[in-house]
């Protein structure tokens, strides 16, 4: 494993410990995960067993039973799979920045992995505070585990688009395919401590909840490392040649893996290798891999930067760059022949076929089509009473029927509609500068009424 991945936020060992304890949050599987293997490298230098700690917290921001569902079928898979391994793993029903402290007073070393949103930040800053409050002797190390090249290696500040970071990442990202495979468990010692069983029936503990029930769960795309792999794998051999044209929402062309991303149920690196071995195969052809690379590795990152470099990254006033809010000064009280409520938005009812589609995918499925979140996004800054409320409209939406919502590319996608990453355009009412987007763009470039046609399959 590259050396700049792991952290050591704590020196120390607590020579009475019984385990290593790895509390996996961000990167929720078994492969591919470089704080896993960090765990059991150092577990197996003490012949000590590995306890892995995940943290359940209702609390969540914006989570609903949409979220939850997907992720507890991901987790269900990791458990037995830790479990087969020789390992020990632990689901509690509680916050785990302080269910984890619990299980850290016999550990000898804890493991973290990283976590790029402000509560997730916030979460490990505490978990490291009460650690020394408690005089607690273990150590503890942070390991990146959600991008290929850990954002602080790469940049110390944030970057002004895609073009900025495009050189830099693309010269190191070679020397983080650090990957193999995970090494054996030596001391597969079995604890018994304390845990819950919502694993055992995720739909019984999901009801007893406090959460959000009223957004239901996808029936098109469920959760799991087993789920994403297999749809990677269709997507390499079926979609994957012609990804190049994957812009368009009328072919079915993308790989659907931002949701399996945004639980760390794959990982990034993964794909980037799988599809490295597809294009040695003759699966993929040059300017597809080289598309696809732009995505997960150019495009992911950039807005991996966004939310560590960007204070304000989830606050209109702070999210974007100065002439982007000149702009919008300029021209916020512009008249604008179509208002809608977020509510008519909702339930797909606007002058808008295109529009109302990709709502009606967006509720239905939890999923829309990348190109259409952009067109999506558009129209709703130019049919809101201002560009703040047609921001948090956005972000309100986004983060509460997408299942990859409430994400480092859910914010810098919403900010590239108010110009952050992007460029002026020509002046124009409504929009001021910021890029427009219209429905006969849609028309001159796609079939886009093949697209409303597939969308109605799934509403019917």
């Amino acid at each position: 494993m590259n050396e700049h991945r792991i952290q050591h936020l704590k020196n120390g060992i607590n020579k009475d410990g019984q385990y290593v304890l790895y509390w996996m949050q961000q990167a929720q599987r078994v492969h591919y995960n470089h704080a896993l293997m960090h765990a059991i490298e150092k577990a197996n230098d003490l012949d000590l067993p590995v306890v892995i700690f995940f943290g359940l917290t209702p609390t969540y921001p914006d989570a609903n039973r949409r979220h939850y569902q997907f992720m507890m079928e991901g987790l269900v898979e990791v458990k037995r799979l830790i479990e087969k391994c020789g390992m020990t793993f632990i689901f509690r029903v509680a916050s785990p920045e302080t269910g984890v402290l619990e299980y850290m007073k016999d550990a000898v070393l804890l493991v973290m992995d990283d976590g790029y949103l402000r509560h997730q930040k916030q979460w490990r800053k505490h978990v490291l505070n009460e650690a020394h409050r408690m005089t607690l002797s273990c150590g503890i190390d942070l390991v990146d585990s959600d991008v290929i090249v850990p954002v602080r290696f790469i940049s110390d500040h944030a970057e002004y688009g895609a073009y900025t970071l495009r050189p830099k990442i693309t010269t190191w990202y070679r020397d983080f395919r650090d990957f193999k495979r995970l090494p054996d468990v030596m001391n597969k010692a079995l604890l018994c401590l304390p845990s819950d069983d919502g694993l055992d029936d995720i739909n019984g503990l999901l009801d007893a909840l406090s959460i959000d029930q009223t957004i239901q769960p996808s029936t098109m795309y469920h959760g799991g490392y087993l789920e994403a792999s297999q749809r990677f794998s269709t997507f390499i051999l079926d979609q994957g040649n012609h990804y190049i044209e994957s812009n368009d929402p009328s072919k079915n062309l993308t790989s659907k893996m931002s949701m399996y991303l945004h639980f760390g149920q794959i990982s990034s690196l993964e794909l980037l290798d799988r599809l490295l071995v597809a294009q040695s195969q003759g699966q993929m052809d040059g300017p597809s891999l080289d598309a696809y690379i732009e995505q997960l590795l150019v495009r992911r990152e950039l807005a991996f930067n966004y939310v560590t470099y960007q204070k304000g990254y989830d606050q209109f006033e702070t999210m974007t760059e100065p002439w982007a809010y000149q702009t919008m000064q300029a021209h916020d009280l512009d008249y604008k022949p179509y208002l809608y409520s977020k509510q008519q938005m909702i339930d797909a009812k606007t002058h808008d076929v295109y529009f109302n589609a990709a709502m009606k995918e967006m509720v239905i499925t939890g999923y829309m089509h990348n190109y259409m979140r952009m067109y999506w996004a558009k129209k709703i800054i130019e049919w809101s009473p201002s560009f703040k409320i047609a921001y948090e409209t956005i972000l309100s939406l986004n983060n509460t029927y997408f299942i990859d919502g409430r994400d480092p590319n859910s914010y810098a996608g919403v900010a590239w509609c108010f110009g952050k990453h992007d460029r002026p355009w020509i002046e124009r009412t409504i929009f001021g500068k910021l890029r427009y987007m219209n429905d006969k763009g849609l028309e001159r470039k796609f079939d886009i009424q093949k697209y409303v046609s597939q969308i109605d399959t799934y509403s019917r």
